[in-house]
């Protein structure tokens, strides 16, 4: 079997012994207070925290499957990947919904909940509640990363992929413990370095294996059944795999996952990197850089789905083999479960004396001497495994002693994720919980001992989650899906009407939660639009009627909030406790905002769009694209960036902290 060099190896140990160090390393400075463990402090620059933002929204398993999306579809799975791939949340919170957060000054979003609703019952019922729903969603999106961290080193290590998930995971864990937000920001910037790395190299072994667009699209179509693979336009329908079935219909998917970023983005800024920034400007600006940043993963990741075009077919030939061989394991295995296919596939791999020997040689007739490896790629339905597309090319395509390289950015992409992912998450826990409701007189010592042990306690949670998952792609639907669809009016609503109150946020989101809790159990096989749809009418439900059947915020706690945050939507009650001059700002600012909206997703999208046209050669569709780029570049130079304050409102922080 392939597997990595003694180079690669060294690589991958210095790397974590560098991740391990630095977070001894910091350790002190972390330590030295509660706001220095979860927001650096406040005094990190707005380009480090925008670089740590990059490294954050990139990971291995959000990596692999949207490769293998684009290794279906093209530059046009970009448009599946509206879903949550695309951040499309990046320009609602680029425009006003990190600031809005900002100035809260605010460790934690659930924090936030006081300030909001107030220091009362439904204040606190909202803050317990808030800090539950971000433990649960962190264990959902723990549970994903598991499921593809496993995956991904199980091809280039010979264990199975629960082992090589726990081994990683564990790492992370040491290092995130020890050295809290300073550490995130710091080895971020490191990865984001490696991942660049990676970034320009397959690249451009992905443009010199290319020898013109017309026997590209010829190749995508003998090996993908997709006769527009280098096409950007999003088709109202595109034949799929029977496992991907409910893409077909594109655009339409693209018109759904577009607004719900939308609306969802609304709800969304609770990030350490905005209550860590230094006033409202580095909030637009950090996020400026951030978007720019996440727009180097794409051409990657078209380059190494051209690749895995080329490796199939070099491969499999004659891909029926592949279901022949489907057929075979499961005659001499009987039924097995789709969750455990990838540790059993690792099982015949690594150990094949410890089953029945027509099984080890029918494989190896049909796949030849390299059967093993060849069967990293054997999916559960019979086809090529389009998730596990992007560490068979680092396998097979990238050469010894570079491939620990290329491995090493893969896994810090992933690393980034989940030590701000956990970080943030600890806070919740330690802030609004532990310090806030159980021992509010606990001193720094012990509420940094009590954030490592919990730390471990979630991450634990976490992976026996991941280990029941059938596929990244599916818990990846079920995160963003049913979860996400549950939190969403809660979320959106707690910022645009002024009636919306403590009471309702608590029940709101305790009802989409526990909806989605139920779907998962029950009816884990519901479509994922059904799942949204019925996701966001019970959180509505409870929102509305916990709204009204507690009693209203306290009015000089909603005058404090509006003064000082300056949201728009339903707030007229209070509209008139600004001075006129104030008002007058306030309204141009959110005219100016909501205007340069639609431009700042225009940019976005085009940004991302840009590179794969280039690199499959597309270059037609690239000069409209790039059209599009530019207008959209103007537009929000002249409705957001020439407007960007200087400074912060006079006075904000001193009401927040007087109201606290």
């Amino acid at each position: 079997m392939r597997y990595l060099g003694g180079l690669d190896y060294t690589v991958i140990v210095v790397y974590f012994a560098f991740l391990v160090g630095l977070g001894l390393y910091l350790q002190k400075k972390a330590s030295a207070s509660v706001e220095d463990y979860f927001l650096g402090g406040r005094q990190l620059p707005w380009w480090a925290l925008g670089i740590s933002g990059m490294a954050s929204f990139l990971d291995i398993t959000g990596t692999m499957i949207i490769v293998s999306f684009l290794y279906m579809l093209g530059p046009r799975g970009l448009f599946i990947e509206f879903r949550g791939g695309a951040v499309l949340i990046l320009s609602v919170m680029l425009l006003w919904t990190g600031k809005w957060h900002r100035r809260s000054q605010c460790i934690t979003n659930a924090e936030w909940m006081i300030y909001r609703f107030g220091n009362g019952f439904g204040g606190n019922f909202a803050r317990i509640v808030g800090a539950i729903a971000a433990i649960i969603g962190t264990l959902g999106m723990l549970a994903y990363l598991v499921k593809g961290v496993g995956l991904f080193l199980s091809m280039f290590l010979p264990y199975s992929p629960l082992t090589c998930s726990l081994v990683l995971i564990s790492i992370a864990t040491i290092y995130t413990m020890m050295s809290g937000f300073y550490g995130v920001v710091y080895t971020d910037i490191f990865q984001s370095g490696i991942i660049l790395i990676a970034v320009v190299v397959i690249s451009a072994m992905a443009i010199v294996k290319i020898p013109n667009a017309e026997s590209l699209s010829s190749l995508a179509f003998e090996v993908t059944g997709q006769s527009d693979w280098t096409s950007s336009s999003c088709s109202w329908y595109t034949p799929m795999p029977e496992s991907y079935g409910a893409y077909r219909h594109l655009m339409m998917f693209a018109i759904f996952y577009l607004l719900r970023n939308i609306f969802g983005g609304m709800g969304m800024g609770g990030e350490p990197k905005y209550f860590g920034a230094k006033n409202d400007r580095e909030c637009g600006t950090l996020t400026f850089l951030w978007t720019w940043l996440m727009m180097f993963r794409w051409p990657m990741m078209i380059a190494f789905a051209v690749l895995g075009l080329y490796l199939v077919k070099d491969l499999f030939p004659d891909q029926s083999v592949l279901s022949q061989a489907v057929t075979l394991i499961k005659t001499n295995l009987g039924q097995i479960d789709k969750s455990r296919w990838g540790d059993t596939l690792s099982g015949i791999m690594h150990h094949p004396e410890n089953y029945p020997e027509q099984l080890i040689v029918g494989l190896k007739s049909l796949f030849g001497q390299d059967w093993q490896t060849k069967l990293h790629l054997l999916s559960f339905e019979g086809t090529v495994n389009s998730e596990r597309i992007l560490p068979a090319v680092i396998l097979f395509n990238v050469p010894l002693g570079f491939r620990g390289l290329i491995l090493v950015a893969l896994i810090a992409a992933s690393m980034s994720t989940f030590d701000s992912t956990v970080n943030m998450t600890i806070g919740f826990f330690t802030r609004d919980i532990y310090q806030g409701y159980l021992r509010r007189k606990a001193t720094n010592k012990e509420l940094i001992y009590v954030s490592w042990a919990f730390g471990i306690a979630l991450v634990s949670v976490g992976f026996l989650f991941g280990y029941t998952v059938r596929s990244i792609n599916d818990i990846w639907d079920w995160f963003i899906m049913a979860l996400g669809g549950g939190l969403l009016v809660p979320l959106f609503l707690r910022f645009y009407w002024w009636r919306f109150n403590g009471g309702g946020f608590a029940i709101g989101t305790a009802a989409g939660i526990t909806g989605a809790i139920l779907q998962r159990i029950f009816f884990p096989d519901m479509d994922s639009r059904l799942q949204f749809v019925i996701m966001v009418l019970i959180g509505m439900a409870g929102s509305i009627i916990g709204t009204f059947i507690t009693g209203p915020t306290d009015r000089k706690v909603l005058e404090n909030f509006y003064r000082t945050t300056r949201p728009f939507g339903f707030w007229k009650p209070l509209i008139g406790i600004l001075d006129p001059e104030v008002r007058v700002t306030m309204l141009k600012e959110h005219r100016n905002d909501m205007l340069a909206l639609p431009f700042t997703l225009a940019w976005q999208i085009a940004l991302f769009m840009l590179p794969m046209q280039l690199i499959v050669r597309s270059y037609r569709a690239a000069v409209v694209t790039s059209v599009i780029f530019i207008v959209g570049l103007i537009g929000m130079y002249v409705f957001w960036y020439r407007n960007l304050p200087e400074e912060n409102f006079p006075g904000d922080v001193e009401q927040i902290r007087d109201s606290q």
